[in-house]
């Protein structure tokens, strides 16, 4: 990288000195660094890979590699270099485009049939269990998918909820002390055993009877993608892209916490096995659930309902619910029967 030149000045002794002042070299070089980081992470999203860390890490926050890209331009002009300008420009285009939300909009054929309100939250080993419990009381969902609850959670959502109320379950109980294994899903809708998704993760499935159609229901919650479980997190993503693509026509859900955002390519695969984004779908896909500790809109939304073609999604809402790392999503499905 070479900073541009300026008028050349002679020294005392007749030497005439052509580099650029040193805060214009300093800016440039600084522009330089900052748009090789850019750059590096938007290159693996235009090559639709999640590569190795840290790309995957910050692949989550895609769309706040903004900021270090307009620092890059700022300090490109303040250094005059115009190479920089133009690669800066470039990149921003690039941001600009994929943040954009990804996957398929469309109206579902058929008559509607019923609605189904369906609520995710990740209670962080249990801790936000009171929360959920409150939450469900207000909102009254029908299938809840509660990951990261353990057995004292499992408890306490039974003594709270009336079994009236939620006869129906499907679980993973936990098998370690911090309860980060255990998943639930309760229902008012009658549910029929199936085999969930395997992981290392509770990730319980089930058969739910909405009207006297079958649906598919599945609880997501692969590993996160820390540097040592990039591995498996790829393989649970890619299980439950595989357990979408066997819907073979059928109506489905899956909903938790994927540990993952469009911009990840394992999860735009997901999708693109016949599955939309609730969220994208209610207009919300950049709402971040995830952490709880950052003010909107900072954080990544890694929390998400997606549904067969099926379904109509509206009104998806972000709780918080309190104790807890994760922002509960609310969704109001609408299922439709396929025209025969």
């Amino acid at each position: 990288m070479t900073a541009p030149a300026t008028p050349a000045e002679a020294d005392s002794d007749g030497y005439v000195d052509e580099r650029p002042p040193r805060s214009h070299r300093g800016a440039a070089w600084t522009a330089g660094i900052l748009l090789v980081g850019v750059s590096a992470v938007l290159g693996c999203r235009i090559a639709d890979t999640d590569a190795v860390t840290p790309v995957p890490q910050v692949l989550a926050f895609l769309p706040w590699l903004l900021v270090p890209a307009v620092a890059g331009l700022l300090l490109a002009a303040l250094g005059r270099w115009r190479v920089g300008l133009v690669w800066a420009v470039a990149v921003l285009g690039g941001l600009a485009w994929f943040i954009e939300p990804y996957g398929k909009l469309s109206d579902p054929e058929g008559p509607p049939v019923a609605e189904v309100r369906v609520l995710a939250s990740n209670v962080e080993f249990g801790r936000g269990t009171p929360g959920l419990i409150k939450a469900i009381r207000e909102r009254k969902p029908d299938l809840v998918f509660a990951s990261e609850c353990d057995r004292a959670c499992d408890g306490k959502l039974r003594a709270a909820l009336p079994e009236s109320a939620y006869p129906y379950r499907a679980a993973v109980a936990s098998a370690g002390d911090d309860g980060a294994d255990g998943s639930v899903i309760l229902s008012n809708l009658p549910l029929k055993e199936a085999a969930g998704v395997r992981g290392t993760l509770g990730m319980p499935g089930a058969v739910a009877e909405v009207k006297g159609i079958p649906v598919r229901v599945q609880l997501a919650h692969p590993m996160p993608p820390t540097p040592g479980d990039l591995g498996r997190w790829r393989a649970e993503l890619g299980r439950l892209r595989d357990y979408a693509a066997a819907g073979d026509g059928r109506p489905t859900i899956v909903a938790g916490d994927f540990n993952a955002t469009q911009d990840h390519a394992a999860f735009r695969r997901v999708l693109d096995a016949g599955l939309r984004d609730a969220a994208r779908l209610s207009g919300s896909s950049r709402t971040p659930s995830w952490p709880t500790s950052l003010p909107r809109p900072f954080g990544a939304q890694i929390d998400h309902v997606l549904a067969s073609d099926d379904f109509a999604a509206h009104d998806a809402r972000f709780l918080e619910i309190g104790n807890t790392d994760h922002r509960a999503l609310l969704v109001d499905l609408t299922l439709h029967r396929g025209q025969d």
